[in-house]
């Protein structure tokens, strides 16, 4: 619970003498918190960072690793792959909205390729070699997958196919430990260690400091309970995470994730948006939040999901995340995998090669799709006339209702079994403090909060009310960047 009083402005009158300054200040030491730094200490600015943890890394270290970036990258052409700015940025704007951000989608994709390029050099390697099988993230040290649903209904009609979920390559994989996301957070750090960034760990920042113009030119913190003044002369830059774990926050904006396991680090107290909003700053998309679906994919493909009614809502071989979202936002976090005996065991086969994913075992097992049924507690003929329709059109390989592609399109036989997923979500919010092009906070006014920028999730990204794998990291990165660069070329 965040203390309404503690996050007001601070006033610089009231501080007698700083403890710490430096040209820069960001708070935060994850994926948009190291770029910034990097940028600003590339354009010359003294660079202090303060992380709330012992260490570097935040969310992003303990990440998949995924980087949404397209257009064209060399990693694309390098495993036959053709993208382009406008062929990204259409599926962007369909998968990721409604009521995207379109001036910062067209922004971050034609700077994509850009993007690409400034990771590598920072010491980031993408191997050239894609994966193509479902799953949330590639189980060896592939570079490339599709993350978003880019070649699932709908949005392979929206836009041309393009693999765009880059992954940093990865010895020992331990997801949730060492996987990619640390593989992209390490050689960032590094780079901005070699460049002079300073950083002080076991840093909690409590409120900004402002001046008589309301300029904020500082952030008061908590060390081993001792307060601490430190001075930005400059800009602050914010990028300390989403609300996720703020129970009064995801109440108030995005209640659907109550009770559910937050697909974060309990550091991503929304902190940062309230300190923005203490200053009359805008936030946009509070209610967006990313799911994750916490079931096989290789599963999913091979069966068909159905909700409390036993009907579908969708294609089972598109993005996890979508499933994710279509069920716990529009479906009352029902859902049940309905998969005959030869389709589970040869998922069963697919998956011994992602030892990190959990295989779930189903629930009723029958002769027939009626005794199926019955068993479930569903209306009768609900669940029959499903598998109906969709076995009549599976025998001829399609999928009319939902756009199935029809690699994975096979009738369901007997016996046949059904998975209980309701309850199988997590996930995180999406909604943040509204920035600019150049990361600066804006006010409920619209005009930018001088000395204040802010990166990463604590913002309004590219995600509207859809996701991507790939978009935090890719978005926090990209716009971590332009904090860093903005609040470095700020007056003095």
């Amino acid at each position: 619970m965040t203390d309404p009083v503690s996050v007001r402005p601070r006033p610089a009158s009231d501080i007698t003498e700083w403890d710490l300054d430096a040209d820069v200040v960001i708070a935060g030491y994850g994926i948009a918190g190291v770029t910034a730094a990097i940028e600003a200490a590339r354009e010359g600015a003294d660079v202090l960072v303060l992380e709330r943890t012992g260490g570097w890394g935040g969310a992003a270290a303990l990440a998949g690793g995924f980087v949404y970036l397209g257009g064209g990258t060399p990693l694309q052409k390098a495993c036959g792959f053709d993208d382009s700015a406008e062929n990204m940025k259409a599926f962007m704007t369909a998968a990721l909205g409604p009521g995207v951000d379109e001036a910062k989608i067209a922004d971050y994709c034609e700077h994509s390729v850009a993007h690409y390029h400034w990771l590598v050099d920072c010491g980031v390697t993408f191997k050239e070699s894609f994966w193509g099988e479902p799953g949330w993230e590639p189980p060896f040290d592939d570079g490339l997958m599709y993350s978003g649903g880019e070649n699932s209904a709908p949005f392979h009609t929206v836009a041309t196919p393009a693999p765009r979920g880059h992954v940093p390559q990865m010895s020992d994989k331990r997801t949730g430990e060492k996987g990619g996301g640390y593989m992209l957070m390490e050689p960032l750090v590094h780079t901005a260690e070699k460049l002079g960034v300073r950083a002080e760990y076991d840093m909690r920042v409590e409120t900004l400091v402002t001046d008589a113009d309301g300029r904020v030119v500082g952030v008061i913190t908590r060390r081993y309970g001792r307060e601490l003044a430190i001075r930005a002369r400059r800009g602050v830059v914010l990028a300390m995470g989403s609300f996720a774990y703020n129970q009064q926050m995801v109440e108030a904006f995005a209640p659907r994730l109550i009770g559910r396991p937050g697909a974060s680090i309990e550091e991503h107290d929304g902190r940062a948006i309230l300190m923005g909003q203490a200053l009359g700053a805008a936030v946009a998309h509070m209610d967006a939040t990313e799911v994750a679906f916490v079931a096989d994919p290789q599963h999913l493909v091979r069966g068909i999901l159905v909700n409390g009614r036993g009907q579908r809502y969708v294609p089972e071989d598109t993005y996890p995340g979508r499933i994710g979202q279509l069920t716990l936002l529009q479906n009352d976090n029902e859902a049940y995998l309905i998969i005959d005996e030869q389709a589970y065991e040869a998922g069963a086969a697919a998956t011994s090669a992602t030892p990190f994913m959990q295989q779930l075992q189903p629930k009723w097992v029958a002769e027939t799709v009626d005794e199926l049924e019955a068993e479930m507690g569903l209306p009768t003929g609900a669940l029959v006339s499903t598998v109906e329709v969709y076995n009549r059109h599976a025998a001829e390989g399609s999928d009319p209702l939902l756009g199935k592609k029809p690699e994975w399109v096979t009738p369901i036989g007997t016996p046949v079994a059904a998975l209980d997923l309701r309850g199988h979500t997590m996930g995180f919010t999406l909604g943040g403090l509204r920035t600019t092009l150049d990361s600066e906070v804006l006010h409920v006014s619209g005009a930018p909060i001088p000395g204040l920028y802010a990166a990463g999730r604590c913002t309004s990204g590219v995600c509207a009310w859809g996701y991507a794998s790939g978009t935090s990291l890719g978005d926090g990165s990209f716009y971590g960047r332009r904090a860093g660069i903005a609040a470095a070329r700020n007056p003095a």
